[in-house]
């Protein structure tokens, strides 16, 4: 996605140079295209006790969450010439999420689970260029609202709480929603009056507590905490519609 937004970026600019548009107070603007959520997790240690399998104390892992590319659907409304608010849609991003081995069991990487997110985004955005025709930068910050849900456990995190935890047949995860700062990038390079190429790029503080209970037929017998900063990049290609 990085590369591809460098190419795109260059091939709009030659090819957009000689276009004319003009974003103008009380124009909608609509964006559609790949939008894709790159997490950049850090995540608290998760520890799990070890006796059971012949390791004193308390096995640790750590959670890492993989990228998904969904729909975006990214209104913009320009409040003057160079102000406008913008919301960050998309259709349902799905995360795989794997736990890793840290200490003596390095190297131990387990299917842990999955979950969904939707990350509707506020910013206010400025438009330098705003009533002049032509390419259309900008710039934004507003705040972030993600909402975590279908979190599902992996049988293989299953298995080992099972083989750690005597009698342990299930498991189920949980992630807190989460509130954060948003900051973004982004160009409109026209084609004509209305249709544009648009990149964009957004940084988002998402940081979430997870919880995992360990069940014996359906009744949780030990429960783990953990706290997961996820702070994604995320990236749009696509086209936009001005009118």
């Amino acid at each position: 996605m990085k590369k591809a937004l460098m190419m795109a970026l260059v091939v709009a600019m030659v090819s957009g140079s000689v276009m004319t548009q003009a974003h103008e107070k009380g124009a909608w603007i609509v964006r559609l295209g790949a939008t894709t959520v790159d997490p950049d997790t850090d995540s608290d240690d998760i520890k799990l006790p070890g006796d059971e399998i012949g390791i004193p104390g308390a096995i640790t892992l750590q959670a890492d969450v993989d990228d998904d590319t969904q729909l975006g659907i990214i209104p913009a409304y320009m409040i003057t010439n160079n102000f406008a608010v913008e919301i960050l849609l998309a259709t349902p991003f799905e995360h795989d999420i794997r736990a890793n081995g840290q200490g003596p069991i390095k190297g131990l990487n387990l299917d842990a689970g999955s979950t969904k997110q939707l990350p509707p985004t506020v910013s206010v955005q400025w438009y330098p260029r705003g009533g002049k025709s032509g390419w259309q930068p900008y710039i934004g910050a507003g705040v972030n609202y993600t909402i975590f849900f279908d979190e599902d456990v992996d049988n293989e995190l299953k298995d080992t709480l099972g083989a750690l935890i005597p009698g342990v047949n299930g498991a189920d995860l949980s992630l807190d929603d989460s509130w954060g700062f948003a900051g973004q990038v982004g160009v409109d390079i026209p084609f004509n009056d209305h249709w544009a190429f648009n990149m964009a790029v957004w940084y988002i503080d998402i940081d979430t507590t997870a919880k995992i209970d360990a069940k014996v037929d359906g009744a949780t017998v030990a429960k783990v905490k953990f706290d997961v900063d996820l702070d994604p990049w995320v990236y749009n290609i696509g086209i936009a519609y001005k009118f």
